[in-house]
């Protein structure tokens, strides 16, 4: 039996060192826990909470990238789940006062196709947004009553009025703005981001995910921050609201944190020598997750405590910030992510989904999203950190401006609309106080600049300093990228 063990280490010893030798930092590396002291390149590396550490992060991001200079550090997408009403928040339309209830002219709607929640309606009464709106700042840019705060930071965001998309309904087409693809299975753009410029912080993941629920519910699919058919190291980290932000993070009961290391070095060793023996990219991945982890223990609790946050950065939050997994406290919670270097942050928010009473749900929503949002971008700016941030807000289409259902004189409702919707974006690399785009009179076709879902991507991975044509993964003998075989940077809102 002790020739049969002494074998054994033998062997275990070998397959060590050849795969340390085929390897270069090596998985070995990390079993032994060197992330904690160095950046695994022989120089030591300062790993405490929000540290960026350029070595650790040019050692995590693709050869030859950035390609050029960027003008951005990170992302944050404050993504609208369920589409916000594009003529009811930003694209002012006066001249439908005097057409309330009359019916969609054929030569607007031309034949396009509806979704299968209106198909059936004898009728398609024109349905004038209810709320006033006003032109605010030097770009004297039109927002709604519903928008007060926005209106405070209109000139330092971007209003893109003239999206567009191909999908029709929710899983599709925001599966389609994550990913480039309306079918599931592609990397999310975070993934994307995180694959080829790594993360600017050891201690927290690249792309970290957040969720909050509005009036209305609506299912949101873990696949939509998932790295599709990249290594899953790549893939969004979920934070969520509560005492525990990251599931089994913690240590069990009666387990201390020397116990936890001895324990993450021994399941090391063994992948160790399984990846030597199968040459799994997975094993590497899964031992990295697990040293990540280990150290999220002391970042996360760190992240997540903004009790030392003074009153008045509270305040300009709203009165719902102290909430976990609320969209104010996640805007905090972004702007807490972006100054400890995460490099993609994603916020989902639930409920813009408002096909009956939508004057009653929208009012909610944006009591819910406007105050934070806006304060975000100001959070950001006071601190030094717009310039080298991007925001986007936005959805995944819009809304018809016929009515679903009955057109009362203080009721409608509005079904799914891919032909133009409104987005905005704020932060380095933006023309600040401009709105690109223009719709017909019906809020209802794109008449001046449209813009694909693919520029937007595209311009987005621009400004990160990835040409989105040379950003590529093969897979099942294709090369693949974001925008597929499309994509335009949008010049035109570049500063």
């Amino acid at each position: 039996m002790r020739l049969i063990v002494d074998k054994m280490k033998l062997a275990q010893q070998v397959n060590r060192r050849v795969f340390l030798g085929r390897s270069g930092i090596g998985l070995g590396t990390l079993a032994l826990g060197t992330l904690l002291e160095g950046d695994g390149l022989g120089a030591p590396v300062d790993t405490s909470p929000g540290t960026n550490s350029p070595r650790a992060a040019a050692a995590g991001a693709l050869p030859g990238l950035p390609h050029f200079p960027p003008r951005i550090k990170r992302v944050i997408y404050l993504f609208q789940s369920g589409a916000p009403s594009q003529m009811d928040l930003f694209d002012f339309k006066p001249a439908l006062g005097g057409r309330r209830g009359i019916e969609l002219p054929e030569s607007v709607r031309m034949g396009q196709r509806i979704t299968t929640m209106t198909s059936g309606q004898k009728s398609f009464p024109v349905a004038p947004s209810l709320f006033k709106f006003a032109r605010h700042g030097q770009s004297g840019a039109d927002l709604s009553e519903l928008l007060p705060h926005t209106a405070g930071i209109v000139d330092d965001i971007c209003i893109v009025r003239s999206m567009q998309t191909e999908a029709i309904n929710h899983d599709p087409a925001i599966t389609f703005v994550q990913t480039g693809s309306q079918l599931a299975g592609r990397p999310s753009m975070g993934s994307w981001v995180a694959y080829g410029l790594g993360s600017d912080n050891q201690d927290l993941p690249a792309f970290v995910v957040l969720l909050s629920r509005g009036r209305t519910d609506q299912p949101l699919y873990d696949r939509l921050w998932g790295s599709g058919f990249l290594p899953t190291r790549y893939q969004g980290v979920k934070l969520r609201g509560g005492k525990e932000p990251v599931l089994y993070l913690a240590n069990p009961a009666g387990c201390a944190r020397p116990t936890r290391r001895q324990m993450l070095d021994d399941i090391a060793a063994l992948d160790d020598i399984h990846h030597t023996a199968t040459g799994d990219p997975e094993i590497v991945t899964r031992v990295a997750q697990y040293e990540l982890g280990y150290r999220m223990q002391a970042s996360v609790p760190e992240l997540t405590d903004v009790s030392g946050e003074p009153q008045s950065i509270l305040d300009l939050y709203g009165p719902d910030v102290r909430k976990p997994g609320s969209y104010a406290g996640n805007c905090l919670l972004a702007r807490r992510l972006a100054e400890r270097g995460v490099r993609f942050i994603q916020l989902y928010h639930m409920g813009w989904d408002q096909h009956s009473d939508l004057p009653g749900q929208i009012r909610s929503q944006c009591r819910d999203t406007d105050q934070p949002s806006a304060a975000l971008v100001k959070d950001l700016k006071q601190r030094g950190l717009l310039d080298d941030t991007l925001i986007i807000w936005g959805g995944e289409f819009g809304r018809t401006i016929y009515s679903q259902g009955q057109l009362t004189a203080t009721n409608y409702g509005r079904d799914h609309h891919p032909r133009c919707f409104t987005i905005w974006l704020a932060g380095g690399g933006i023309k600040p106080g401009l709105t690109l785009g223009e719709t017909d009179d019906f809020s209802y076709n794109i008449v001046k600049d449209p813009v694909e879902i693919y520029d937007l991507n595209a311009t987005i991975l621009h400004l990160l300093g990835i040409d989105h044509l040379r950003l590529t993964y093969r897979f099942q003998g294709r090369d693949f990228r974001l925008t597929d075989v499309h994509g335009t940077v949008l010049k035109d809102i570049l500063a």
